[in-house]
């Protein structure tokens, strides 16, 4: 593992950090959602809806103190920087990592209660 100084901590995009989190109460199951909280919906099971991102959310949650940096990922993986940093980027945009730059090296890690709030409006219990 890499240290260094921390110089920023984001959570990019412009989406939502946990998309639907307004809807808790009212989950995808027992009532409709607006076109919105759907567009928001999408783009988490998009981001998550790929075999290397799955891996990734997996990975990065078990990890050494619950984050990672890409130089962690890319043997166990076998992919390249380039590659594991799109698929991180789409995570972080996603709302489902927050990135932490430290000097030339960025961590991610899993934000707390992403799964939670995807797992409450996709939740069949009242």
């Amino acid at each position: 593992m890499h240290t260094g100084q921390v110089t920023t901590s984001t959570v990019a995009g412009t989406r939502p950090a946990l998309p639907l989190a307004d809807a808790c109460c009212t989950p995808l199951l027992r009532e409709p959602i607006t076109g919105s909280q759907a567009a928001d919906l999408a783009h988490v099971l998009k981001a998550l809806a790929d075999p290397t991102r799955l891996r990734l959310v997996s990975m990065v949650a078990a990890h050494d103190g619950g984050e990672a940096c890409v130089c962690d990922l890319t043997e166990p993986l076998g992919l390249t920087q380039p590659t594991i940093s799109h698929h991180l980027k789409i995570l972080v945009d996603a709302g489902i990592f927050t990135r932490d730059k430290r000097g030339v090296w960025a961590y991610y890690a899993l934000v707390p209660s992403a799964m939670d709030a995807l797992s409450a409006v996709l939740s069949t219990t009242r």
